[in-house]
C-alpha cells in the first residue's frame, strides 16, 4: 500500500500536469466553443482527482493539495457559470478543513462558515489556501448579484486582498512551514483573481448605487477603483460609470471628459460612446451627436467590440462577474443598424440631407443584403420597412432626387396596397384601453399604420410631381392621399390643430399627429398645384382648409395670400401674409416621421417681394 507521502506526491504531480494541460488547451483554443470544451474537460479531470483525495478521511498533510484542487475545479465551474455546483464544492471543502482543525462542520450558514474557517486557520500554513477558496466564494456572490452579502463581508474581502496581493499563487512558499516537495499548481493566479474581483466589485457596487440615486458616493468609489490594477476594459468601465454619475448630477462637460477617458483607456468601450451621444442630445449639440453616431456605427461593425478583455487566457471573463441588471442597463447599446438609422435621421433633420440619403441607402442595402446574419434580431429596434422607405424617400426629395423618391414610394404602395383595410379607427386612449386584448389593439394599429403609409407614399409622389412641375399628376396623387385619409374614422376625438409633444409613446397619439399633418400638407400641396394650373377657387379652398388643420404651415399661408391677391382680394391677401410672417417658429419632435415634417410643396414665394407689393399698394397694416 502506498504511503501517504507517496500518494501526496503522486496527486500533486497529477494536479500540476492537469493545470499545465489546461493552460495549453486554453492558449490553443481557436473559438469560444473549443474553449468551453477544453474547460469542461479540465473540470472533469480535476473532479476525478478530487474524488481520490476526498476518498480518504480529512488529513492535515493533504489539506493544501485538496484546497488547491478545489480551487482549480471551481475556477472551471465558474467559467462555465455553474455557480451552484461551485458553491457546494466550496462548502464541502471548507467543512473538511474545519474537521482537520477539530471544529464541528457548519451545515447551512455560509457567512458563519467562512468567518469561522478564515479565523481558525489564521496563523497556520493553511491560511492562504483558505483565502484562495474564499476568493472563489466572493466570485460566486458577485456573479449571482449577491451584493448585500459582499457588503457584509467587506472587511474580510479587504483583508484577503491585502494578504494575497503580495503573493504569487504558483510560487508561494513558506520555508519554515512548507512540507510539500512541490507546491500545488493553480490554473489561475489568486493574486490576479483578487485584482479582478476587487475592480469588478467596485464596478457592480457603483452601478447599484447609481441606480439607487447615490451618485456622489458611487462617484467617489469608482474614481478610487480606476487606479486599481486590472484589464483595460474594466478600468474603462470605472470611467464610464463615473461619467454616468456626473451626467445624473447634471455635470455634462465633466461627464463627457470621463467618457472620453474611458475610450482612451479601451477603444472598444462602445457604451462610453453611446453615453456621450445621449449627453450631446440632451445639450442640443446635433453636430457633435452626428459625429459620435458615425464613429459608433463604424466601431460596432468591428469584431469583438462588446466583449471586454479576458482576465486570463481562457478563464473568468469579466462578463461572467458583471451581470447585474443595473450594470447591463448602463452598458447596453443599440444595434449597428439602429445607430445607422439614427445617424441618417439626424443628418436629414439638421441640414445634412445628402449625407442622410447615403446613410438611408446603406441601411436599406444592409436590410436587403444576402448576408442577413444578425439582421433579424435587430429589426425589432428599427421602424417598419415601409416607414424606412418613406423616410428615405423624403430625404431623396430634399436632395432633388424626386425620381428615386417615387421608386421607393411605389415599393411602399406595392407591398401594402392589397392589405389596406376598408377603414381605420382612431379612438380616445380611455376608450381604447377598454376595446379589447393587446393582440386586437396591435392588429388594429398595424392596419391603420398601413393606411397611413400608403397615404404618405401618395403624398410624397405628389410632391415629386410638383418638383417636375407636373401639376396635374401632382393633384391626382394628392387626391389619392386625401381619399385614403378620409377612411380614418375619428371616434370621440376632437381633432384640433396641435404640435406633438416631445414624448409620444402611444401609437394612437402618433397616428393622430401624422393624420393631421398629412391632411394639412397634402391640402397645401394640392392648393399650390391648383394655383399653378390657374384653378384659383379650388386652390383657395384647399389652402384655407390646410391652414385650418395646420395654422403654422408657412407655405400654405403665403400661397393662400397669393391666391387671394390674384382674385383681387388684396386686403385679405395682405392680412394673410402679415399673419403668416408673425407665426412663431415651431420645432417638431423626432417622434414623428420625417416625411410629415413639412417639405416644400411647390415654388417658394419671396417674402421680400410680397412685402414690396403690399407697400406699393398702400396696404401696410
Amino acid at each position: 500500500m502506498c504511503q501517504p507521502s507517496s500518494l501526496l506526491d503522486c496527486w500533486t504531480q497529477e494536479n500540476s500536469e492537469l493545470a499545465n494541460k489546461c493552460e495549453e488547451e486554453g492558449q490553443s483554443a481557436l473559438s469560444r466553443d473549443h474553449n468551453q470544451t477544453s474547460v469542461r474537460w479540465c473540470s472533469s479531470e480535476f473532479h476525478k482527482l478530487l474524488r481520490k483525495i476526498q476518498g480518504i478521511p480529512p488529513h492535515a498533510d493533504h489539506a493544501q493539495l485538496e484546497l488547491s484542487v478545489v480551487y482549480n475545479i471551481c475556477i472551471c465551474f465558474i467559467s462555465q457559470a455553474r455557480f451552484t455546483e461551485a458553491e457546494l464544492l466550496l462548502t464541502k471543502a471548507t467543512n473538511r478543513v474545519l474537521q482537520m482543525t477539530g471544529c464541528d462542520p457548519i451545515a447551512s450558514d455560509s457567512p458563519l462558515l467562512w468567518r469561522t474557517a478564515v479565523k481558525t486557520v489564521e496563523n497556520t500554513a493553511l491560511h492562504c489556501f483558505v483565502l484562495y477558496v474564499f476568493t472563489l466564494q466572493w466570485a460566486v456572490w458577485l456573479a449571482t448579484c449577491q451584493m448585500k452579502t459582499i457588503q457584509e463581508f467587506q472587511e474580510e474581502i479587504s483583508s484577503s486582498f491585502k494578504a494575497l496581493s503580495g503573493r504569487d499563487g504558483n510560487s508561494h512558499r513558506d520555508e519554515a512551514k512548507e512540507k510539500l516537495i512541490n507546491t500545488p499548481r493553480l490554473v489561475m493566479d489568486p493574486r490576479r483573481l483578487v485584482e479582478l474581483l476587487q475592480i469588478s466589485t467596485a464596478i457592480a457596487q457603483g452601478a447599484e448605487k447609481l441606480n439607487e440615486g447615490w451618485c456622489s458616493e458611487a462617484l467617489t468609489d469608482l474614481q478610487a477603483a480606476s487606479s486599481l490594477p486590472a484589464p483595460r476594459a474594466l478600468v474603462a468601465y470605472t470611467h464610464l460609470l463615473s461619467g454616468s454619475c456626473l451626467a445624473h448630477m447634471s455635470r455634462s462637460q465633466m461627464a463627457l471628459q470621463c467618457y472620453r477617458k474611458a475610450l482612451e483607456t479601451d477603444s472598444r468601450c462602445v457604451s462610453a460612446l453611446y453615453q456621450s451621444i445621449l449627453v450631446y442630445r440632451k445639450l442640443g449639440n446635433a453636430q457633435a451627436e452626428i459625429q459620435a453616431l458615425r464613429i459608433m456605427h463604424s466601431t460596432l461593425l468591428l469584431p469583438s467590440t462588446t466583449e471586454p478583455a479576458l482576465a486570463s487566457p481562457h478563464f473568468l471573463s469579466p462578463s461572467l462577474l458583471l451581470c447585474s441588471q443595473s450594470l447591463r442597463n448602463l452598458l447596453s447599446v443599440p444595434s449597428a443598424l439602429s445607430v445607422l438609422h439614427k445617424l441618417a435621421l439626424k443628418c436629414v433633420l439638421h441640414g445634412r440631407a445628402s449625407e442622410g440619403v447615403e446613410h438611408y441607402l446603406d441601411l436599406l442595402a444592409a436590410l436587403h443584403s444576402e448576408d442577413r446574419n444578425g439582421v433579424h434580431a435587430e429589426l425589432s429596434t428599427l421602424p417598419r420597412l415601409p416607414q424606412l422607405y418613406l423616410e428615405a424617400g423624403a430625404a431623396l426629395l430634399m436632395t432633388q432626387r424626386s425620381a428615386d423618391c417615387m421608386v421607393l414610394c411605389n415599393e411602399v404602395i406595392d407591398m401594402t396596397l392589397e392589405l389596406l383595410p376598408e377603414k381605420g379607427v382612431l379612438v380616445e386612449p380611455e376608450e381604447r384601453s377598454l376595446a379589447g386584448t393587446k393582440d386586437v389593439k396591435e392588429e388594429g394599429d398595424d392596419k391603420l399604420a398601413m393606411l397611413l403609409w400608403v397615404a404618405a407614399a401618395y403624398f410624397l409622389q405628389g410632391q415629386s410631381h410638383s418638383h417636375h412641375k407636373d401639376w396635374k399628376q401632382g393633384v391626382t396623387d394628392y387626391t389619392r392621399c386625401f381619399n385614403l385619409l378620409m377612411k380614418v374614422n375619428l371616434k370621440n376625438i376632437d381633432l384640433q390643430p396641435q404640435i406633438p409633444g416631445t414624448e409620444m409613446d402611444d401609437n394612437q397619439a402618433v397616428y393622430i399627429c401624422i393624420l393631421q399633418r398629412l391632411k394639412g400638407l397634402l391640402l397645401a400641396g394640392r392648393g399650390i398645384s391648383f394655383t399653378q394650373m390657374d384653378r384659383l377657387r379650388e386652390a383657395l379652398r384647399d389652402l384655407q382648409l390646410s391652414l385650418q388643420v395646420l395654422p403654422e404651415h408657412v407655405g400654405a399661408g403665403l400661397w393662400c395670400g397669393e391666391v387671394l391677391w390674384r382674385l383681387g382680394r388684396k386686403r385679405e391677401a395682405a392680412a394673410c401674409w402679415e399673419k403668416t410672417w408673425n407665426l412663431p417658429t415651431q420645432s417638431l419632435t423626432e417622434s414623428l416621421p420625417v416625411y410629415v415634417h413639412g417639405l416644400l410643396s411647390g415654388p417658394l414665394l419671396d417674402s421680400t417681394e410680397l412685402r414690396l407689393r403690399i407697400h406699393e399698394h398702400g396696404l401696410i397694416q
